[in-house]
């Protein structure tokens, strides 16, 4: 089955408010193998809110509305709602009688508008909400013959969360048939996107009944496998089956089967070599450190790092000699290596990385571009350097190079 979830709310068409429900209510949905098709934010304007559901009711079967039920004008999913099936609203008694004793409770006077939340659309069921004044509402209806379960919910995350929980999954478990979802995440680092997709897609499209999806970022490639089955040994056999296939067209690009980051895969290898790192960066800025140590326990194998921006803190903090500065220039495979190799020297690690580049947006020249960034890493035998260049603006430079940093670390550890 197919479902939409419509996110009410003005303020989510700006920058400054994200929808979060729907992430949580996906979860749920997807964990009875409903597959969530479509996700609408639609502002405070009826015509616009009706137009909405009308055209989500047209494409799915379960359709989740969150926001609007406030006490103000512009909450109007209720109405909405009512006006989009033909249905009329009625004000139950007993909701007002409750909104009443809510405000005598809080010894505060009941402005009329509150009224409004005590408006039910015929044949709803009320859906007590136990952490806000506005209940929720369940429609098992038709649209165009078509049988259609709808639920209103609060937009508040600490009422809509809770209220979905408790009054509709017990309501969906009991009315869907039963399906079981098998889901695996694989990341890969470094692969272009359109390359991943040449080569992954005629895997994956040859198994219909596997919902695969792509998402890439910054150097990462996400794919998450999911899959309905009536019995959850089909469904896990099927993803298996298919994750197999992907795994080994990836091959060393592929750096996790079990959806873990990047910097939780370089921690796991450090603590199975039981080796150490350190950081020496300059362009980034400490990024690669703060992924690191953004993981619980990255201290066991992490001793620290070192932002050695300027031409002097390169020596003081990693000890690369001033000569090679101004020889090779600051960034330069030749620093590169040295910050490498000064950083594992100073902390004691049993692996040294060193990051400089041109990150922009100017600083750039014909021989070395904004966006080339080249990376050391040394462990006291050997010292490798790689350069790369990327595209983009300065903060795109800066995350695809400590996605790249990652990455040559978990290489040279494997």
């Amino acid at each position: 089955m197919k479902s939409e979830i419509i996110a009410v709310g003005s303020e989510m068409l700006t920058p400054f408010r994200q929808d979060t429900n729907s992430l949580y209510i996906t979860d749920k949905l997807n964990t009875l193998g409903v597959t969530v098709a479509f996700k609408t934010i639609v502002g405070d304007r009826r015509k616009d809110l009706v137009s909405a559901i009308r055209t989500a009711l047209g494409r799915i079967d379960i359709l989740v509305i969150t926001g609007g039920l406030g006490p103000t004008e512009d909450d109007l999913t209720r109405e909405a709602v009512a006006e989009a099936l033909g249905l009329e609203l009625r004000r139950d008694i007993s909701l007002v009688a409750g909104l009443q004793a809510r405000a005598s409770n809080w010894r505060m006077t009941m402005p009329d508008n509150n009224l409004k939340q005590a408006d039910v659309i015929e044949k709803a069921i009320v859906l007590p909400n136990a952490n806000g004044s506005a209940p929720g509402q369940w429609l098992d209806t038709e649209f165009h013959e078509f049988r259609k379960l709808v639920m209103l919910l609060p937009g508040p995350p600490h009422e809509c969360c809770p209220l979905f929980d408790t009054e509709c999954l017990p309501r969906l478990t009991g009315l869907l048939p039963q399906r079981h979802l098998a889901v695996r995440t694989l990341k890969a680092a470094m692969i272009p996107e359109s390359q991943a997709d040449k080569i992954l897609a005629p895997i994956y499209n040859a198994y219909a009944d596997v919902e695969t999806t792509i998402l890439a970022h910054a150097g990462d490639i996400q794919l998450t496998l999911q899959c309905a089955k009536p019995v959850q040994a089909e469904a896990e056999s099927r993803v298996s089956e298919l994750a197999g296939k992907l795994e080994e067209a990836l091959g060393d690009w592929l750096y996790s089967s079990e959806g873990e980051s990047l910097e939780q895969i370089v921690l796991y290898y450090l603590g199975l070599r039981q080796s150490t790192l350190a950081t020496a960066e300059s362009c980034t800025g400490g990024l690669v450190a703060q992924r690191i140590t953004s993981v619980p326990g990255s201290s066991r194998s992490f001793l620290g790092g070192a932002v050695a921006y300027s031409d002097p803190l390169k020596t003081t903090f990693a000890g690369v000699p001033p000569e090679l500065i101004a020889s090779h220039g600051a960034v330069s495979s030749e620093v590169a290596a040295a910050l490498a190799e000064g950083i594992r020297q100073r902390t004691g690690a049993t692996l040294g990385l060193g990051v400089t580049g041109i990150a922009g947006p100017t600083g750039g020249t014909d021989e070395k571009p904004v966006g080339l960034v080249y990376f050391g890493i040394s462990d006291g035998q050997q010292t490798d350097t790689y350069d790369r260049t990327f595209r983009g603006d300065r903060e795109r430079v800066r995350q695809w190079a400590a996605q790249q940093a990652l990455d040559l670390v978990r290489k040279k550890l494997m």
